[in-house]
């Protein structure tokens, strides 16, 4: 979940790193440090804190160099500060390496390298394989590219590393496993990162290494690839990139995290956009044609996600059931990957993830792969590794997604679905034509809506202001609304830090009532659409015990009006596409009370974007 950044070529590769390192913040930011070779040797600075921390404290020292390497940390071996801070040195002082992963043998490792003499600053694996590195390198008589090879061939987990030798200053050595590395290709210069946000204005070039991948990249010459296995050469497919740099700017926002809700009426329309042809009465959606006949079929969809994503497809699954007319089964990937799943070749498993990095997820899509089942994946990051895992699959479009809070990821997943199961329903013939046309009419139609729904939120700011010193919320929803219920909850624990659950509606009385008194915030999610009688009940049933109801409901409704505290009204739609909407309003009540607060919205305390270690 760290960020690492290189250069090699002839920039300054000073302000190449340090920028992006912060683009890169989103994916840890306890400690950050840089190496650069220059005219002065090797130059290091390393720091707790961010990567602003890093800047000043260089604070202009660093004379210029054209190779280096940066390291923007999110810890797992070791406590945040500056020792545990990357890069790491080997002993001699020779090998400098950074490190995004996780190297689960590195405790036999240290030991066996202690006991041939070989001495530790930090509580590190990272450290651990860069002396294992070293001590390959010294004792074989080999070179940087062959000793990394054979270190990694000895070591189990994740990593994606960079490492040079002060020794070849023209040289850096990348690798991946488990963990995103992309390689940027310029004119004469290369750029190493987590993903390509960090050398967007220099080319948009990249070549994606894949699993169990190594490259050398020489000042000047080309980038070889080759198996860590098989020592294999292989051929790089480089990548045209359409991302522009605008995109990953805050746009005169205050914080990515209000940009991104600000732009779901756009990332929603994107993700439509090509599919969704509306007035023909058609979708077409090329992954899903691919795989038409499996989709169709299918005895089961079992979706498998993390967070948000696990979210998205619990409405998936309201979704699904209600149109296909297919079961389907939603699990935690970290959780489906260890219980011995029972999966068949007439599964089709549906891997959610805006990232496409995520460990968890990935490896869940591995075990379903090797059972047989078809894969299909639903990524923001094109080119990610699960996009590249999975049998078939559709982008989401939302653009990049930079508050490490996910919210537009969250509405482009939800649309995406939905049209796999408009699509899937019509051709098992479950829809009528004209019921058809309505479903893809009125989902034509929300993107439109939402931009009317943020034209203000006035009463989402007043609201946030009177519960901002809240130190428990409760969300409720039934139906659809009850996965958005858990992801408004979420959204209010990961920024603002405040106590939050979200519940089935109906299962209020079977526990969580006790909690409630005249100190308990309880937001309920009450569209017309759906079982609203029965939320009218639960509201009553809030208010006779003094909680404070807050409550998202359709325009213009009335009723619930006379009975909560606070209203905050969204378009209506129908209720397979409500979460669309509802979700928007408990985003936004989240941002504000994080900023409230005086909370850091887009870089939550302990938390980064993508997680790709367990």
């Amino acid at each position: 979940m760290c960020g690492i950044v290189g250069y090699l070529g002839e920039r300054n590769a000073v302000p190449v790193i340090i920028n992006g390192l912060k683009r890169l913040e989103y994916r840890g930011y306890d400690s950050a440090g840089i190496s650069i070779i220059n005219d002065k040797g090797l130059q290091m600075a390393k720091c707790k804190g961010k990567v602003t921390d890093l800047e000043n404290k260089i604070n202009g020292s660093f004379s210029e160099g054209k190779m280096g390497i940066g390291h923007t940390r999110w810890a797992t071996h070791g406590v945040p500060n500056d020792v545990n801070a990357h890069p790491h040195t080997s002993n001699s002082g020779e090998l400098i390496l950074i490190h995004n992963g996780i190297i689960e043998n590195y405790s036999s490792v240290k030991e066996a390298l202690l006991s041939r003499g070989f001495s530790f600053e930090s509580e590190t694996d990272t450290e651990v394989l860069v002396n294992l590195i070293e001590d390959i390198k010294r004792k074989e008589d080999l070179t940087l590219e062959k000793a990394v090879r054979s270190a990694l061939n000895q070591v189990i987990g994740a990593y994606a590393i960079a490492v040079f030798s002060v020794n070849n200053p023209d040289q850096i050595v990348v690798a991946k496993k488990g963990s995103p590395l992309v390689v940027g290709i310029g004119d004469n210069e290369f750029f190493i990162a987590s993903d390509a946000t960090p050398f967007l204005e220099y080319t948009k070039r990249a070549v994606y290494l894949e699993d169990d991948e190594m490259a050398v990249i020489n000042k000047g010459g080309e980038l070889k690839v080759r198996s860590i296995k098989s020592n294999k050469a292989v051929a790089p497919y480089v990548h045209q990139l359409k991302m522009d740099l605008e995109s990953i700017e805050k746009g005169g926002y205050p914080h990515f995290m209000l940009k991104e809700i600000y732009e779901q009426s756009k990332s929603i329309q994107d993700t439509l956009r090509g599919r969704l042809l509306a007035e023909k009465g058609m979708i077409k959606m090329s992954g899903v044609f691919d795989y038409h006949d499996k989709l169709l079929n299918a005895d089961r969809f079992i979706i498998v996600g993390c967070g948000t994503s696990w979210h998205a497809g619990l409405v998936a699954e309201y979704i699904f059931e209600d149109l296909a007319r297919v079961p389907v089964e939603v699990e935690y990937a970290s959780e489906f990957r260890y219980r011995n799943p029972i999966i068949t070749e007439k599964d089709v498993v549906i891997a959610i993830s805006q990232s496409g990095e995520t460990a968890d997820t990935l490896a869940a899509v591995k075990l379903a792969k090797e059972k047989g089942a078809t894969i299909f994946g639903i990524c923001n990051v094109v080119g990610s590794s699960i996009a590249r895992e999975t049998h078939a699959g559709a982008y989401t479009h939302a653009g990049p997604e930079i508050g490490v809070a996910s919210t537009k990821a969250f509405t482009a997943q939800v649309a995406v679905l939905s049209l796999m199961a408009l699509d899937i329903a019509n051709n098992k013939g479950l829809l009528s034509k004209t019921q058809f046309r309505q479903y893809l009419s009125e989902l034509d139609a929300v993107p439109a809506k939402i931009e009317k729904m943020l034209e203000s939120d006035a009463q989402t700011r007043h609201i946030s202001e009177l519960y901002k010193d809240a130190r428990n919320f409760l969300y409720l929803g039934r139906g659809y609304n009850f996965p958005v219920a858990l992801e408004g909850a979420l959204k209010l624990k990961e920024i603002s830090y405040i106590h939050a659950e979200g519940y089935p509606a109906a299962e209020m009385k079977h526990g969580p009532i006790a909690l409630i008194d005249e100190n308990m915030p309880v937001v309920v999610i009450a569209p017309k659409s759906g079982q609203y009688e029965k939320i009218v009940s639960n509201i009553q049933e809030v208010k006779a015990r003094n909680g404070k109801v807050i409550a998202i409901v359709n325009n213009g409704d009335s009723e619930i009006a006379k009975m909560a505290d606070h209203v905050i009204e969204v378009e209506d739609t129908m209720e397979v596409f409500s979460p669309l909407m509802t979700t928007i309003p408990l985003q936004l009540l989240s941002y504000h009370i994080a900023v409230m607060r005086g909370c850091n919205v887009d870089q939550p305390r302990n938390l980064a974007k993508s997680v790709t270690v367990e």
